[in-house]
């Protein structure tokens, strides 16, 4: 082998061993019929991406608010009929008193302004979970509802 060809198998082979990757996916594994709603505390915040995360422990007792229908959502977001996803939330069947949150890449939180999270925080989101709430206690946000704020973390705003 010469010393160009080695070079160039040197680089392949390493440099995808120095990257940190996460694996990305869309929303297609989620079960978009079937909103949950969750508010608690922030607990762990990684602001980072390709995804905010968090872990959110529930409050106790969770309920559904009882204006959640009628809450008023950006306009951004009239694709996804936000009114008719808050009128079928759902609290979800799990019992876990943790779940771990996925919110939008930094750059859809930034464009919305939303505040950086600290752990402590009191929170409010509707978002979605694997089918039958299989595969763990783990979210992924449609709406977060933040220090009264109501932000559409799908879309990103005008």
């Amino acid at each position: 082998m010469d010393r160009r060809t080695a070079l160039q198998w040197l680089a392949a082979t390493s440099l995808p061993l120095s990257l940190d990757v996460k694996a990305h996916h869309g929303w297609s594994s989620f079960d978009l019929d079937r909103p949950l709603y969750l508010e608690g505390k922030a607990t762990r915040v990684k602001w980072h991406n390709p995804h905010t995360e968090l872990l959110l422990e529930l409050a106790a007792p969770l309920a559904l608010p009882a204006d959640l229908a009628r809450r008023s959502l950006p306009a951004q977001t009239a694709s996804v009929d936000g009114p008719s996803l808050l009128k079928k939330a759902v609290l979800p069947q799990r019992a876990d008193p943790v779940w771990e949150v996925e919110l939008a890449p930094l750059s859809r939180m930034e464009a919305w302004k939303v505040p950086e999270i600290k752990p402590g925080q009191t929170l409010a989101l509707l978002g979605f979970t694997f089918k039958d709430e299989k595969g763990g206690a783990i979210v992924r946000v449609e709406y977060l509802w933040l220090n009264g704020k109501t932000y559409a973390l799908r879309s990103s705003p005008a």
